[in-house]
């Protein structure tokens, strides 16, 4: 495997430098780059494993973690590629954006936010935060790579340098009113068999939002469950899209009792129409803050732990090791008695041979 991986991996750098796909026998191979991110145990890994028929049961996903997919076109013909990237933890690691989102990779980079529908209260921050923090790397990225072309064609061609920002039809519903994502985005609703069992109008609301939003970024939207063939057959359209170009299907569902199936650019304000909320107290800065005043005053932000707990996955629970933890908390003590001099509570670790606490506390109780 290792081999294949390290093949694989060459192919790609000597392709994307030379700024095509890698050509086998004639013929021009695809090499895309696909990004998956969203909510933490919202079944990310689930969905990418069905996308690419593999029948294996799915793990935690550990920070970061890649694979990789291919497709032939047709009978023997080359397989094209397509560089599969998933970030774990949900919100807690978006740092690592960094990683797959590269001035090599925005040239073929399609992001992917699977959001946890089971979990609304959640819904808005993860989906916020992550959008900023890939948005903004890829902003960051398409800078280095302009100063890249720069470098290497001179300053007479910078009026043809290459920018983020995508470029719509004209025709595209609300053009001048949204905000469209610099890559190409696929928003997923996951675990609709649990939220179909939502009140209405919670449900209603959830949708309108996720529709507004998906509008408001020029991207695609569907809900789905990893218990559905069908919705997993829709979903699997949309991803194999995105990772090798192929027809993601004319379907279209707007209808707020059955799941959501949307394309980008077949939506608009008008047929989203208004929350059914009270907003004459509330105050908003433009559209978009409107709307997400409306929903956090029906799903109100959940509560985190301290940044510590978010951005160290040592004291993530789904990581726990009993005996290695123990031993931590032990060192940590350990750290602590030697910071202040004694414990907070007054309370000695057992563990401390009497001659360290002996130590420890003449020189708590040594004069100032």
């Amino acid at each position: 495997i290792s081999d294949t991986l390290w093949e694989l991996a060459t192919a790609e750098v000597h392709s994307r430098e030379s700024g095509v796909g890698e050509e086998d026998g004639g013929v021009m191979v695809s090499d895309r780059t696909v990004f998956l991110m969203g909510s933490k145990a919202g079944g990310k890994t689930s969905i990418l494993l069905r996308c690419l028929d593999r029948d294996e049961p799915a793990k935690p996903t550990l920070a970061l973690e890649y694979t990789f997919g291919r497709r032939a076109r047709g009978h023997n013909t080359p397989k094209d590629i397509a560089h599969l990237w998933e970030l774990g933890g949900g919100t807690s690691l978006s740092d690592l954006v960094q990683i797959p989102i590269t001035p090599v990779s925005i040239k073929s980079l399609s992001v992917i936010l699977i959001l946890d529908l089971s979990k609304p209260n959640s819904v808005w921050g993860t989906m916020d935060k992550l959008l900023q923090a890939a948005q903004a790397q890829t902003e960051k990225a398409s800078h280095q790579a302009q100063q890249m072309e720069k470098a290497k064609a001179g300053a007479k061609h910078q009026s043809s340098m290459p920018t983020t920002a995508r470029v719509l039809p004209k025709d595209y519903p609300d053009r001048e009113l949204i905000s469209p994502f610099p890559l190409p985005l696929l928003i997923i609703g996951s675990k609709y068999d649990i939220f179909q069992e939502f009140d209405s109008d919670k449900k209603k609301l959830i949708s309108k939002t996720l529709r507004f939003i998906s509008h408001y970024y020029a991207a695609s939207l569907i809900f789905t469950s990893i218990k559905s063939e069908s919705l997993m057959s829709k979903t699997k359209s949309f991803v194999n899209h995105l990772a090798f170009g192929l027809d993601k299907g004319k379907t279209v569902s707007t209808d707020a009792t059955k799941p959501l199936i949307i394309p980008a650019g077949l939506d608009s304000f008008s047929q989203i129409g208004e929350h059914n909320v009270d907003i004459t107290s509330l105050h908003a800065k433009n559209p978009k803050d409107l709307w997400k005043k409306v929903y956090e005053r029906v799903f109100p932000p959940e509560v985190f732990y301290r940044q510590r707990v978010l951005k160290d996955p040592a004291w993530d629970p789904q990581y726990s090791e009993p005996q290695i933890d123990a031993m931590r908390a032990q060192k940590d003590q350990v750290k602590c008695l030697d910071k202040t001099g004694c414990t907070s509570r007054g309370e000695i670790c057992q563990n401390l041979s009497f001659i360290i606490w002996f130590k420890k506390l003449a020189k708590c109780q040594a004069p100032k």
